[in-house]
């Protein structure tokens, strides 16, 4: 059985929740059935298969991410939050 393609928004919608120095505040909720982003209220919001072990959520999470906007996944970086459920981003200017 295939797995489901992940359900992202658009790039826009994203960059909109952006501040002026490039941070993205996101909420995870690691170990979901499905992928998906939903945008909130000042938060992204994103569910990943990935287990938080080892770090395997925070790469999944900065790959989604990165697929979403429409950049390397190189150029996303953690700047806080590596082992609790909020995090926040830092992603390219434009």
């Amino acid at each position: 059985m295939a797995r489901p393609k992940a359900n992202l928004p658009d790039s826009a919608a994203i960059k909109a929740l952006v501040d002026a120095q490039g941070r993205l505040p996101v909420r995870v909720t690691p170990g979901a059935r499905t992928e998906q982003i939903e945008v909130g209220e000042g938060v992204l919001a994103v569910k990943l298969r990935a287990k938080p072990q080892d770090g395997a959520a925070n790469t999944a999470l900065i790959r989604i991410v990165a697929k979403a906007i429409g950049c390397a996944p190189s150029e996303v970086d953690l700047l806080r939050g590596a082992t609790g459920r909020d995090k926040l981003l830092r992603i390219p200017n434009e």
